[in-house]
């Protein structure tokens, strides 16, 4: 039964995607008697942590009670005060603990101060499980980097695109509908301004009732045109254009009018807009995750400079072929296969005919 309780609070975790970053997906579940009394999650950043909302939402009184929750009820206080006193006061007999908090804030202390007052506490059940869940959470916690998922959609043969650069659509409906919920879960999204010249995109979510996500455009030059659809409806999503320099500070105070920022990132040794530069700045400002959706040469700065986490390849059953048609990941790539990055906890899903692969990329 211990097992099927913290699922239960691990599905409810799930609940609160994409509307509680930079904090974790966390759910509570508060049991008497093999019976479910009380559970809540964390919906969103700056509420009421999972715990608070299991209490709140509990058919009886809980004193005596198991609670179940997926991740070590914080110890400090934040926006919001700690968990574990509060699981202290409500008087909780026995605590069972998902996977332990590798914020340095919370990390052991959180268990620590409920053990301390009496209260029995299991740690390490269906762990692999939240930490999964939380896996951009787990990374950004540690040292302030956002965790980096790389997206695309290609054919058969590795193209994503024609030899005349066709592009639109390569993928199903259904696979695009299901990108959608990617921009959903992440806090910032990435294109090269090639894609934005090529595509036009709005690169926001069009899920009802999801964030879009901050949108942000690599362009080294400054040369993204002002009539792109990313600089439209800045009341739903921000914009920033990382460049390696500005030149035209007309152009920029006129995007700057729209409510677009400019960043000056600096170029590395490539001459390209310096990602490290770029993605610890979106660290300091708490955004967590950011997912790149190209082009080649965008995807492929982050593969060489082992900058990714994780792949998501939406693969169409077609065939295009085209010696100079633009491949997913490009730059000067990898000279050995025994240096090739791969991919581990790979999952597989069927979406309209197409094939959807996602993994973690192996360090």
């Amino acid at each position: 039964m211990t097992e099927s309780f913290m699922r239960r609070a691990l599905e409810l975790a799930a609940r609160g995607m994409g509307h509680t970053n930079p904090n974790p997906m966390v759910g509570a579940v508060i049991v008497r008697d093999g019976k479910i009394i009380g559970e809540g999650y964390h919906e969103k950043c700056g509420e009421g942590h999972a715990e608070v909302n299991a209490f709140a939402h509990c058919t009886e009184d809980p004193e005596g009670a198991d609670m179940y929750v997926t991740l070590e009820p914080c110890s400090h206080y934040g926006k919001t005060p700690p968990c574990a006193d509060l699981i202290v006061s409500k008087k909780i007999k026995n605590v069972y603990v998902g996977a332990l908090d590798p914020n340095p804030k919370v990390s052991g202390r959180g268990i620590k101060k409920i053990r301390d007052a009496g209260i029995h506490v299991e740690s390490g059940i269906l762990a692999q499980e939240s930490i999964d869940l939380n896996e951009v959470f787990m990374k950004y916690i540690v040292n302030k980097d956002p965790f980096v998922a790389l997206k695309w959609a290609m054919t058969l043969d590795g193209k994503i695109a024609t030899c005349t650069g066709e592009s639109q659509w390569i993928s199903s409906e259904e696979s695009r509908a299901h990108s959608q919920t990617l921009r959903a879960r992440y806090a910032a999204i990435l294109a090269g301004v090639g894609t934005v010249i090529a595509d036009n995109p709005r690169l926001t979510c069009r899920l009802e009732g999801e964030n879009s996500p901050l949108r942000i455009i690599l362009d080294t030059s400054f040369r993204v045109p002002e009539d792109s659809l990313v600089f439209t409806e800045q009341d739903v999503a921000k914009t920033i254009v990382a460049v390696g320099g500005v030149t035209d500070t007309e152009k920029k105070a006129r995007l700057e009018e729209k409510g677009v920022e400019i960043f000056e990132a600096g170029t590395d040794a490539s001459g390209v807009v310096d990602i490290k530069c770029l993605l610890a700045e979106l660290g300091q400002r708490q955004i967590d995750s950011v997912l790149v959706e190209g082009g080649g040469g965008v995807e492929g700065s982050f593969v060489s400079q082992g900058l990714a986490d994780r792949v998501y390849a939406y693969i169409a059953p077609v065939i295009v072929g085209g010696r100079d048609a633009k491949s997913p990941v490009e730059g000067d790539g990898i000279a050995s296969l025994s240096d090739a990055l791969r991919l581990s906890n790979t999952v597989l899903l069927n979406l309209g005919g197409d094939t959807v692969l996602t993994g973690r990329i192996l360090r």
